[in-house]
């Protein structure tokens, strides 16, 4: 199946489970960041935080506030029992699983809360006040448990968003500043609920309807309930998940066997890859957690395909996005039924098998690379003398250099005689591919006017050739303590190094891949486009083979 074939309008696709956690969580969280914000009004005063604090009661106990609400703490609920049920094994990594017990932890945090409040509110129409909260609580047994849920439910909720997005390039850039609100804001909120406690000592406590004697047992009653009813369901989760891998083990299910590259393990039908790879100690690199929100765990699949499967829409989504070639999966979502081979793709360093912070991966973007190589280096170095050869580099070099960056581009890596240049680290993929075309152009002009005098001393003539592909890549700092470089990443820069390589099996000057030429608006006839099998890709390419003095031409 082709990924990047056309599908249904996105607004027609009924919403995925990761949409539905993800919007079902950014509504938990909005609810949760306006309390907080409304408890810091308390700061200026209780009638500021007060009145505010009606307005917002009005929506919330709406119907509309009441089902975008309630749904959407069910919905979110109910998504981390499923989620739970289908893990495999419970080794994650710390901040992971620190977000998953706080996020099971809330409903009983938040019983109390809950049947005080609105349960106050349906049953006996006594609408929630400042003064119920604040003063109610007053003590240190209270305002512990007061702040503790208003910790619990934050960090829960940052924790989420942080998994989220610490793969996008947009996030990491002001992750400095969401920090620090994620840091101020329940203090602030502490120093509000604080100081209406003081404002209430010093002034007298303002009168509220407050439930009486008869209603607050039956209140306390409801809370009771509510947390053996929720305590009970979730051990009997936990057991049956705990009798569901015993029973497997027990019973001696037939197992699969995942062949990585250095060794093979055995696991039970049903569980992931990534769960395999954390189950058996191999370090197995998931940025998102194993939400198909990255593709940071993706690895090469070699076996039969009833052995795999297809991808479901959420893997397929990501896997389009990184216009992944069609034998790589995601290990967080692919879930063997026979014994296959992988390959994970992204390597972790080897530091006891933690994942690196993100930071040190750069970020991922869709850019154009050029890889501009020169012929016959090999039978020059053996008949010239040494500084010779360094100041032909060293001009090469420059030449190369200075017409990428006329274009638009960096060039990023001198090896050898040969030069990488990426486009599009500011820009879209169609200008980047416009710019590494017109840098083409520059390079063929300037190495075509140096060629007769270069010739005339080094009795040679000068001849280079050039591979651009386009795709995503991950760009950053690599290297090894101090000694680091920034490149890209990834399968479009292999690709294109080999383009560079077959431009000279081709004699010709530049080879570009089809999807890089479509991107920058060439023609181009079918008897143009050749088909090659690149070694490393499992699919073939499409490639425009360009010879000397005839660039690929632009649409009019």
């Amino acid at each position: 199946m082709d990924r990047r074939s056309p599908h249904a309008p996105s607004l027609l696709r009924p919403p995925t489970r990761r949409n539905l956690r993800w919007v079902s969580g950014l509504v938990l969280m909005g609810y949760v960041t306006a309390h907080l914000l409304n408890h810091s009004l308390g700061i200026f005063s209780f009638a500021a935080a007060e009145t505010v604090l009606r307005g917002v009661q009005q929506f919330w106990h709406s119907l509309p506030g009441t089902l975008l609400l309630y749904g959407a703490a069910a919905v979110h609920l109910a998504l981390a029992v499923n989620a739970l049920w289908e893990r495999r094994t419970l080794r994650m990594p710390p901040l992971e699983g620190l977000r998953v017990l706080l996020g099971f932890a809330l409903p009983l945090l938040l019983a109390t809360h809950l049947t005080a409040m609105r349960g106050a509110y349906l049953a006996y129409g006594i609408e929630g006040s400042y003064v119920r909260v604040v003063w109610g609580l007053w003590n240190l047994p209270g305002a512990s448990a007061q702040f503790a849920l208003m910790l619990a439910a934050w960090s829960h909720g940052c924790l989420g968003v942080h998994f989220a997005l610490r793969a996008r390039p947009g996030y990491r850039r002001f992750s400095y500043l969401l920090l620090a609100f994620a840091v101020v804001l329940p203090l602030t909120a502490a120093m509000g609920f604080v100081s209406m406690g003081r404002e209430f000592q010093w002034t007298g406590v303002p009168p509220a309807v407050l439930p009486t004697p008869e209603q607050g047992k039956a209140l306390k009653a409801a809370e009771g309930h509510i947390k053996w009813l929720y305590g009970l369901a979730l051990l009997a989760l936990l057991a049956a998940r705990w009798g569901r891998n015993g029973f497997a083990r027990w019973s001696r299910q037939p197992s699969i066997a995942l062949r990585y590259p250095d060794r093979t393990v055995h696991v039970p039908r049903g569980w992931s890859v990534l769960e395999a790879s954390r189950s058996h100690g191999i370090a197995h690199l998931s940025v998102c957690g194993g939400r198909a929100r990255c593709s940071t765990c993706r690895v090469r699949v070699l076996g039969p395909a009833e052995h795999t499967g297809t991808p479901g829409r959420d893997e397929q989504r990501t896997l389009e996005r990184v216009r992944a070639p069609g034998d790589v999966r995601l290990a967080c979502q692919l879930r063997p039924r026979g014994d296959i081979e992988v390959t994970p793709l992204f390597s972790p360093p080897a530091n006891g098998g933690r994942p690196a912070p993100v930071s040190s991966f750069g970020r991922e973007r869709d850019v154009a690379i050029l890889f501009v190589d020169l012929r016959r280096w090999s039978g020059l170095s053996e008949r010239q003398w040494p500084f010779d050869l360094a100041y032909v580099l060293d001009r090469y070099f420059a030449t190369v250099g200075a017409a990428v960056r006329e274009s638009g581009g960096v060039p990023n890596q001198f090896i050898g005689d040969s030069v990488m240049a990426i486009f599009g680290l500011e820009t879209d993929l169609p200008t980047a591919c416009r710019q590494a075309l017109h840098a083409t152009e520059l390079i063929g002009q300037r190495m075509d006017a140096w060629s007769e005098s270069f010739e005339a001393q080094f009795g040679q003539r000068l001849e280079f050739g050039m591979g651009l592909h386009a795709g995503r890549a991950a760009v950053g700092e690599v290297g090894y303590l101090d000694t680091t470089t920034f490149t890209a990443i990834g399968e479009v820069v292999n690709t294109a190094s080999r383009l560079q390589d077959h431009a000279k099996a081709a004699s010709s000057r530049l080879v570009v891949s089809l999807f890089a030429a479509q991107q920058a608006g060439l023609a181009h006839t079918l008897d143009e486009v050749d088909v090659l099998h690149v070694r490393g890709r499992s699919e073939p390419l499409a490639v425009i083979c360009s010879q000397p003095g005839s660039p690929p031409r632009p649409l009019s």
